[in-house]
């Protein structure tokens, strides 16, 4: 169990405050990393660095920024080993055949595969950005630079995204006049 941090303020204590933002943590962390284990892995890791500093956290003027910017630093951490190599966890078998143009909500479904195959750096602009809907300011003070590398790392990774999306949808005409 962990203990209560009192600072004499109206602060809440470190349990109260893990309890609450858990699920947004938990998923930002899934949307990072695109499956449930490495985003408790994450998640966990970030509240257990923020547990640490916890007197620190509390003293900031945006708390939640704090601890969200400690989760990307999380992910995008060059300490990871670089032999681990993440699976892609699912419940159900990919889908095979031709590949249909949706509208609407399904877009997202259609986007993702390709969104998780982003390099971590585009992949969490790209969540912070159209998954957390955070400005480009917002997204340079988590990262770290300039609001002009967030600019130019989206547009990569925009770019990425779109020849993807016209390839699958090229590759889905063709199987079907193939039919």
């Amino acid at each position: 169990m962990l203990h209560t941090v009192s600072s004499g303020t109206n602060a809440p204590a470190f349990e109260d405050y893990a309890a609450v933002i858990w699920p947004s943590l938990y998923r930002s962390a899934f949307l990072l990393t695109g499956n449930q284990a490495d985003a408790e892995d994450i998640a966990q890791q970030t509240l257990l660095r923020a547990y640490r500093s916890w007197p620190r956290i509390i003293r900031a003027d945006s708390p939640d920024a704090y601890v969200r910017r400690m989760l990307t630093n999380t992910f995008l951490s060059a300490n990871r080993p670089k032999k681990r190599r993440l699976e892609l966890l699912t419940d159900t078998p990919p889908e095979h055949g031709a590949a249909q143009r949706p509208h609407g909500p399904e877009d997202r479904l259609t986007l993702w595969p390709h969104v998780k195959s982003l390099p971590p750096r585009q992949r969490a602009v790209i969540v912070l950005r159209y998954y957390e809907d955070l400005s480009e300011q917002e997204i340079a003070d988590i990262l770290g630079c300039s609001r002009g590398n967030v600019k130019s790392t989206a547009h990569r990774a925009l770019k990425v995204l779109r020849a993807a999306l016209d390839s699958e949808r090229t590759d889905g005409r063709e199987n079907r006049h193939e039919r």
